[in-house]
């Protein structure tokens, strides 16, 4: 991702956010659906390499924050799932397959899409969301509201993880998300812990 030119980056924002792209010139705008599931990578740094010496270049972690720099803060906070890969050692590539396959997967998500449908069914069609991604104001504070242990916990993280008030949104979007895949209708605090957990944190200066 931090290949990309930082005009390219920044033009994704209003993208992700609205779900429209807007097209201005001096005669028109137009605006376009643009309702999308981005899916990007990086490297932690240029070389790939700053979580070890051996390989690394001498100029971390100064390298790291340099080349993560390159994409803003806004547009990660747009990003709901930060997922960090670390690499995979020799040792790994012997091992058995996980547990649960990717049909087993398939299947999950097919059924919180099903759960999600159901619950929007009642909604008028013009204020219908079709996914959690789409929930927003009222609705997202009815439908996404966890119980208090799980508040709590995200109104503490907010204020220790100084996320804006998109971040917050997010998370709950993601632990409604959770809640589904797992089967059930309520918000828990684990959700929270877990959505909360895929929200980026900067590398320390």
């Amino acid at each position: 991702m931090p290949e990309f030119a930082r005009g390219a980056l920044e033009a994704l924002r209003q993208p992700l956010e609205t779900g429209r792209a807007v097209v201005a010139r001096a005669n028109a705008h137009v605006t376009y659906p643009a309702r999308v599931q981005l899916i990007a990578a990086m490297n932690p740094c240029r070389c790939g390499h700053v979580d070890d010496p051996a390989l690394g270049c001498g100029r971390a972690p100064k390298c790291a924050m340099d080349y993560q720099s390159r994409i803003s803060g806004p547009l990660f906070d747009r990003i709901d799932l930060h997922v960090d890969v670390p690499a995979v050692r020799p040792a790994d590539l012997s091992l058995p397959p996980p547990a649960e396959g990717s049909a087993e997967v398939a299947q999950r998500v097919a059924a919180a899409r099903a759960r999600q449908t159901a619950r929007f069914a009642a909604i008028a069609a013009e204020r219908r969301p079709r996914t959690n991604a789409e929930l927003d104001g009222e609705l997202l504070e009815s439908l996404a509201a966890p119980k208090p242990a799980g508040r709590a916990l995200l109104t503490a993280a907010a204020e220790r993880l100084k996320l804006s008030a998109r971040g917050y949104h997010r998370v709950l979007r993601v632990a409604r998300t959770l809640a589904d895949l797992e089967g059930v209708d309520t918000v828990t605090r684990a959700h929270v812990a877990e959505a909360l957990s895929y929200r980026r944190i900067a590398l320390p200066r």
